[in-house]
C-alpha cells in the first residue's frame, strides 16, 4: 500500500519539491494551502502524515484566515484526524520557540526550511509516519 501525505504549503516552488522528493520514495503528496480541503482530505482519504507550513499566507477555514500553528491545533482538537501525526515547517530559527510551537500546535515535530538533507528529512518522515 503507498502511504500519502498531506502537505499544507502555499509556495510553489515548494509544491514541485515535495511532489519530486515524495513521488521519488513511494510516498503519495497530496498538496493543498486551501484549509476546508485539507478537512476534506482528512475525511475522504487515508493520511499517514501531515507536513504544514506553519506561514500560510492564503489559507482560511470556514471563510477565516488561518496559520499553520492554528490549522495544527483544530485538527488535533478533533477525534477523527487526531493521531495523524503532524511535521510543521518553518523558515525562521527555532531556538528559543521550538517547545512553545509544538505545544501550541499539538504537531509531533518541527524543521526548519531550507531542507537540505533529503535523508535526514526522509528519515524524519519514515519515523513519523503512522500505518
Amino acid at each position: 500500500m503507498t502511504k500519502s501525505v498531506l502537505i499544507i504549503e502555499d509556495d510553489q516552488l515548494l509544491h514541485k519539491f515535495y511532489k519530486y522528493v515524495f513521488e521519488r520514495a513511494c510516498i503519495c503528496p497530496i498538496i493543498t494551502e486551501d484549509a476546508d480541503d485539507v478537512i476534506h482530505q482528512l475525511k475522504n482519504e487515508k493520511i499517514h502524515l501531515i507536513i504544514m507550513d506553519i506561514n500560510l499566507k492564503n489559507t482560511y477555514l470556514d471563510g477565516q484566515k488561518i496559520d499553520g500553528i492554528r490549522l495544527s491545533r483544530y485538527i488535533k482538537l478533533n477525534a477523527e484526524f487526531s493521531k495523524i501525526p503532524i511535521l510543521l515547517v518553518t523558515a525562521y530559527s527555532l531556538s528559543s520557540r521550538e517547545n512553545s510551537i509544538l505545544d501550541e500546535s499539538m504537531a509531533e515535530g518541527i524543521i526548519v526550511k531550507p531542507i537540505v538533507d533529503y535523508n535526514q528529512f526522509l528519515n524524519t518522515i519514515n519515523k513519523l509516519m503512522i500505518n
